[in-house]
């Protein structure tokens, strides 16, 4: 698959998830809105009515306490007034009472009695009511508005509009001054959670007292309704994530893929030359005239050795990694001079070195240099380091090495190779150690190799307990540092 491919498939898909996540925002945003106003109007129509519920009951407190005194003046009439007997009284009202033929004097004073008891009463339902409008606001409030009547008819109101959650109340005066409250009341909570409502708003203003009702769990009731939502919301969010990784794998696979038909690619070129000159020498050995010149002989003899060398050599950098890749590498350690081994290897390369006009120095400072280290790998990883500077040699001017050695201040050695080489570029400067990964040269082809040196350095250093970092400028040259423990006498 091409990376366009990938990329116009990561874009749908992007494009996709982000509509989704864009309509389920929303949906949870209405939702939220929606209950929210219901739980308001719920509340709001609750207060309401409790108040009138408070009315009504101080109105049927007050009529109750009047009806006593009415029925005391009908049935205990005070002296010199008309006795009436109920038990001849009809159920009649005023307007069904009507003249008849033959009505006797009697009856004349019975209806005109039983008027003036009539007046008598409305008399007295008019001065309960007098007394409702003139006195009820003057009682205390406490009195009118009593806590448990006031829980016991707001929690039933609640319930019938639907809110079945814990509430706190509080009963303040019109400058907020809190008369009583319930013991869970918080008048810190501000107005989230809080509705307000005027308690006998018939009440002249100074006397006017509201209630304060505060839900703590206002909001869990809200969410509440939306939590089928959460599923839906994390299954998408999981998928993003999946999705995601996917592309991701897609990448690397991708950048895998390159990097490993890279690799075949220079392996047949580094195995076919040699195998090329094996052939050329073999063929020589054939021919009878080189077969009588020891010289001949002898020359191609060697080239025939050097090249199988090289084969065994690429060979066994292909097996070492594979062999990193499986399990943990098995390494023979032992006690050596880090100094020496140096010195040893920077001889045996100086050859080398001078082959391409360059110089190699060599600053082995460190008082301190023995390192529990395997002899071979060691000497491969150096070798490895100083093989790459060469490799990637600046063409305009003579390649200089410089490898340094230095104590360390928490029981350390630091190892340091310079060069003065074409250099890396900092995005390629985090990918070096990576397997496979072989850094750009521009239109030079003469740099040959599989990718797996500096990963192979890596390894081993870490396999040694050891660090190694790179730091290089374009066009200046590149510096590793290499840092191992060592072993205190």
């Amino acid at each position: 698959m091409k990376k366009s491919t990938i990329w116009i498939l990561t874009i749908i898909m992007a494009l996709t998830f982000a509509g989704l996540l864009y309509v389920q925002f929303m949906y949870m945003e209405q939702m939220i809105s929606m209950r929210m106003s219901h739980f308001e109007e719920g509340a709001k129509r609750s207060l309401y009515s409790l108040t009138t519920a408070l009315e009504q009951n101080e109105t049927k407190k007050y009529l109750e306490e009047d009806m006593m005194i009415i029925e005391q003046s009908i049935f205990d009439p005070a002296p010199g007034a008309v006795n009436i007997n109920t038990e001849e009284v009809q159920p009649y009202t005023l307007k069904s009472l009507q003249p008849a033929t033959g009505l006797n004097e009697k009856f004349t004073e019975y209806q005109e009695s039983l008027k003036e008891q009539y007046l008598y009463q409305k008399g007295l339902l008019n001065e309960v009511i007098l007394k409702i409008l003139n006195q009820s606001s003057n009682r205390p409030i406490t009195q009118r508005a009593d806590s448990a009547i006031v829980k016991s008819f707001l929690k039933t109101e609640l319930e019938n509009n639907g809110i079945s959650i814990p509430f706190e109340f509080a009963i303040v005066n019109r400058k907020g001054n809190i008369i009583y409250k319930t013991s869970g009341y918080n008048p810190e909570a501000g107005d989230e959670g809080t509705f307000t409502q005027t308690l006998f708003p018939n009440d002249p203003d100074f006397r006017r007292h509201f209630i304060k009702v505060y839900f703590p769990e206002m909001k869990k009731f809200i969410f509440s309704s939306i939590k089928f939502m959460i599923p839906a919301f994390a299954f998408t969010i999981i998928l993003l994530v999946i999705f995601t990784l996917t592309i991701i794998l897609a990448f690397r696979q991708k950048k895998l893929s390159e990097m490993k038909n890279d690799f075949i690619n220079n392996m047949t070129h580094e195995f076919k030359t040699p195998i090329s000159t094996i052939s050329l020498a073999a063929q020589m050995l054939n021919d009878e005239a080189v077969r009588k010149s020891p010289t001949m002989l002898q020359h191609a003899s060697t080239v025939i050795s050097d090249e199988t060398k090289r084969l065994r050599f690429q060979v066994e950098k292909v097996l070492q990694m594979s062999m990193f890749e499986r399990q943990k590498a098995t390494l023979k350690l032992q006690e050596i001079d880090a100094n020496a081994a140096i010195a040893n290897i920077a001889n045996t390369f100086k050859i080398k070195v001078e082959k391409y006009g360059g110089k190699i120095e060599t600053n082995l400072n460190a008082f301190d240099s023995i390192v529990n280290v395997d002899e071979m790998h060691f000497t491969n990883v150096i070798f490895n380091l100083l093989d790459n500077a060469v490799k990637y040699r600046r063409e305009d001017c003579p390649l200089r090495l410089i490898i340094n050695t230095r104590d360390l201040p928490d029981g350390k050695i630091e190892i340091s190779i310079e060069d003065n080489g074409i250099g890396i570029k900092e995005e390629d400067l985090k990918k070096v150690f990576e397997k496979f990964y072989r850094v750009s040269t521009g239109n030079r082809h003469d740099v040959k190799g599989f990718g797996l040196g500096l990963a192979y350095v890596h390894k081993m250093v870490t396999e040694l307990k050891g660090t190694i970092k790179a730091t290089s400028k374009l066009g200046k040259g590149t510096k590793f540092i290499i840092t191992l423990p060592i072993i205190n006498n």
